[in-house]
């Protein structure tokens, strides 16, 4: 475990936000850091991450994270699929306490880590789920269904697809923008946008890949 110096971390933190000049609380950029404290406890026993040092996991974390959280502007339930240590998930519960957040993975290590995250982060707008996206329920279904690095985007589609709301939307957090994922996806769905997300320190491309159901297929 890399010891935490927590001002550079927070200098870092605060200045990324605002670079990106989005709206986060000096009391959301504590809980932040504590929810990154938490993850390099873990990450030695669970390995949650294969970033070591502390201060990387600000920007390819924390930050890299953050920039996506105006995307979800309006978002009322949201689903993160191979939620792994919580991002985007834990960022997102964190920033936006108004709204529903859950999280699905199937490592029970990786889901173990989020129910104590949320517990001591006191995060009552989360849940969490061990499991198999494509077995997983719910009596009320999610407006937004989002992922990190997760799959392919069709295998992302077909999996979740049934747990979206009508008129819902998809919002992938991508790498390099995916041409070929894109032309792959199913008929039943449409890329509506693709928008690329300038992280600061990061060095490499991220962009959000917004997809919905084809007009065709949308009742």
């Amino acid at each position: 475990m890399k010891y935490l110096d927590r001002a550079a971390l927070a200098q870092v933190l605060t200045d990324g936000i605002a670079q990106m000049q989005i709206t986060v609380s000096p009391a959301q950029q504590e809980q932040l850091l504590d929810y990154l404290s938490l993850m390099n406890k873990w990450n030695s026993v669970y390995n949650l991450t294969s970033l070591r040092d502390p201060m990387q996991m600000v920007t390819h974390h924390l930050l890299d994270s953050l920039a996506a959280v105006p995307a979800f502007a309006g978002a009322k339930n949201v689903l993160d699929v191979g939620a792994g240590g919580g991002l985007p998930g834990i960022v997102l519960a964190i920033c936006r306490p108004d709204m529903k957040v859950a999280m699905i993975d199937t490592v029970h290590k990786k889901t173990a880590f989020l129910k104590q995250v949320k517990a001591e982060l006191e995060l009552h707008n989360v849940s969490v789920h061990t499991m198999k996206v494509q077995e997983l329920v719910v009596s009320e279904k999610f407006d937004v269904i989002t992922s990190r690095a997760f799959a392919d985007l069709t295998d992302f589609l077909n999996w979740s697809g049934h747990l979206l709301l009508e008129g819902g939307k998809f919002i992938a957090l991508k790498g390099v923008a995916p041409a070929e994922e894109q032309q792959r996806i199913p008929d039943q769905w449409k890329v509506t946008g693709l928008q690329p997300l300038q992280v600061p320190k990061l060095g490499a491309e991220r962009h959000l890949v917004f997809v919905e159901r084809s007009p065709a297929n949308t009742p």
